[in-house]
């Protein structure tokens, strides 16, 4: 299980290349292929589209029980909404004896990516929440983001928005008004790490105006957090 980073690579790892470079076989999302198809070259790759992750990673445990060293490839870091979970989760439904030795090579996350763009709003205590009711039910969802606000957390929204799915963002948007101020800070991060990198700080109340979609990671500030010189910025409570 390999985390290539957001995207760029001058941001993965040198464990994480040395990985790829030595396995026979490499297996991941085709969109996250295509970010390191200069380094798999003359490799056998196992690629497949959206919503097939179990047949891709299946795919992937095989080989390895056929002896063969193979790299799942995750964007960000493996162990957060990547696929490490759920190798771990099909290699145990193996007998021991012919399990494959499974390793996690960790990656820089989105979230840490998109939040060195905005300036340093995960600097206190945050949560981490994905908008997509693909496996998890929207009326779970909801409660952790009432949570995380209640608790005045810092939240980082993967998955804010997509073509299908519209309105869940605008709720998001309203339970944060129920406890934090109207100009409580809002970054917007597109593509971080990438080619089509962008950035833009909003307020609560104004942020759902912006362009978000699939690709787009959302930051919204604690009680606390402010703007300064164009940066979001979360005090740890350090005295200055």
């Amino acid at each position: 299980m390999v985390g290539i980073g957001p995207g760029s690579q001058i941001d993965m790892t040198p464990r994480a290349r040395q990985a790829i470079e030595g396995a026979e076989v490499i297996v991941g999302y085709d969109t996250y292929l295509e970010l390191i198809k200069e380094l798999v070259s003359g490799k056998t790759i196992i690629g497949t589209g959206m919503m097939q992750e179990i047949d891709r990673c299946q795919a992937a445990v095989e080989q390895a029980m056929e002896g063969k060293q193979v790299a799942v490839i995750s964007s960000g870091d493996p162990g957060i909404y990547g696929m490490a979970g759920l190798v771990l989760e099909l290699v145990a439904k193996y007998p021991e004896s012919v399990q494959p030795e499974v390793s996690v090579v960790p990656g820089i996350s989105a979230v840490g990516a998109a939040a060195s763009i905005l300036g340093a709003p995960l600097m206190h205590d945050f949560a981490v929440i994905s908008l997509s009711d693909l496996l998890t039910p929207w009326e779970v969802i909801q409660k952790r983001i009432e949570m995380a606000v209640a608790g005045d957390f810092v939240i980082a929204i993967y998955n804010p928005k997509s073509i299908r799915r519209t309105s869940q963002i605008e709720t998001v948007r309203e339970i944060a008004l129920q406890h934090r101020g109207p100009e409580t800070p809002v970054g917007i991060v597109h593509h971080a790490s990438r080619t089509k990198e962008d950035m833009k700080i909003s307020t609560l109340e104004q942020f759902t105006n912006e362009h978000i979609d699939m690709f787009s990671l959302v930051i919204i500030g604690n009680s606390q957090t402010y703007v300064a010189d164009g940066k979001m910025v979360t005090p740890r409570g350090y005295r200055l």
